[in-house]
């Protein structure tokens, strides 16, 4: 049951990305070039969600919008040391 946890989390922001992306023009105001949002869908995908919304909404990643960036940030790390971490459990088990 947990591993479909971290599957859940692994994958919910990239579904949120494909959403956005579909949907509205959210991420076209916060980014210029298609390439900063697909690497952020491939490797940072919530840190590019906080990123648009700081850009959208806190008008840049300065001040507030930079506080939620590094937020978003610390979840993407977060979740890569979750999946190790279950890991290791799992090869001491």
């Amino acid at each position: 049951m947990a591993c479909l946890g971290v599957v859940f989390a692994l994958f919910m922001p990239r579904f949120v990305l494909v959403m956005l992306w579909l949907f509205t023009n959210y991420l076209n105001r916060a980014f210029d070039a298609f390439i900063w949002p697909f690497l952020g869908f491939v490797f940072l995908p919530t840190t590019t969600i906080a990123y648009a919304i700081a850009e959208n909404r806190y008008n840049g990643a300065r001040g507030f919008g930079l506080v939620i960036v590094l937020l978003g940030f610390s979840l993407d790390i977060g979740l890569w040391g979750s999946g190790r971490g279950y890991r290791a459990k799992r090869f001491r088990a």
